[in-house]
């Protein structure tokens, strides 16, 4: 299952819409977290990652939090859901496929059934292909490969907005992939 929003927890109908469609109920389901490209080992030990969630409604021994500087050791969790929040896309997926955290992610997906949860960046990530973000995010040097994870045949357009219409329009005329548009407080379940 795909869980796609613009604002993840930090929206009340998205979270909820979320939350309802957990494989389990919130304190007993077990989640793997990646941080955005703002990761930083001082949050990481202060457990500021896993408080995020546990505000959300998860049980703290429940929440893990992917480490970018040590990623040996997550494979087999047993784990229900993956979780990648927004930030910036371009920036955040490199960090995932220079750790093999991106083919983690679609072994428990696709192979182990793991729900995947995506906000903003998360979303966009799952999609097809990423290339039309750079409307919105700043796109590192030498990234080049724009391809995502590539869970559902089609793109979004995050934080929908009268000033994101154009883009979207682009990408129907283009033709390349179905898209999907996203406002701050929908979630789409796949």
């Amino acid at each position: 299952m795909l869980l796609l929003s613009s604002m993840d927890f930090t929206n009340e109908n998205s979270k909820r819409i979320i939350i309802e469609n957990l494989p389990k109920d919130i304190k007993e389901c077990r989640i793997l977290y990646f941080v955005n490209e703002k990761f930083t080992r001082e949050n990481l030990e202060k457990r500021a990652y896993r408080d995020r969630l546990k505000k959300c409604g998860f049980a703290k021994k429940n929440v893990f939090v992917f480490d970018y500087d040590n990623p040996e050791g997550f494979e087999n969790l047993d784990i229900d859901c993956v979780f990648i929040g927004g930030g910036n896309t371009f920036k955040t997926f490199e960090m995932l496929r220079k750790t093999g955290a991106d083919k983690l992610i679609r072994d428990y997906v696709l192979n182990k059934g793991v729900t995947y949860i995506g906000g903003s960046a998360g979303a966009h990530i799952a999609s097809k292909n990423i290339e039309h973000v750079k409307n919105f995010d700043e796109l590192p040097d030498d990234f080049s490969d724009f391809s995502g994870l590539g869970f559902f045949d089609g793109i979004l357009i995050c934080h929908y907005s009268p000033e994101r219409e154009p883009y979207a329009k682009q990408a129907i005329e283009e033709g390349k992939y179905k898209v999907y548009t996203l406002g701050d407080d929908e979630c789409i379940v796949f």
